[in-house]
């Protein structure tokens, strides 16, 4: 019992990152504190947030979108029939 743990010696024997998806989002977080801390403290001029909102929006819409375009290339007649089946559904709510 004499026997003592010696433990890494220097910070690069100790390895946190096990995965790259790990490494990937605490490079993202990293990030997006580094950002915060840039922005100054205090209200946003509306015009500001607007655009930011719009922008993340548009890019968000693209993707979807493109998204959207691979699903009905790979499985056209999948596509096809939930079309028909959402406008029959609305067709016949239509009706009444």
């Amino acid at each position: 019992m004499t026997e003592t743990y010696a433990g890494p010696t220097t910070p690069e024997d100790i390895d946190d990152e096990t995965s790259s998806e790990q490494a990937r989002l605490n490079r993202e977080a990293d990030a997006i504190l580094l950002e915060g801390e840039a922005r100054p403290f205090g209200p946003r001029p509306i015009h500001e947030a607007m655009r930011e909102d719009a922008l993340a929006a548009r890019d968000w819409s693209r993707a979807r979108a493109e998204r959207l375009r691979r699903a009905v290339e790979d499985e056209p007649m999948k596509a096809t029939l939930y079309a028909l089946g959402a406008g029959l559904v609305i067709g016949l709510l239509i009706s009444r």
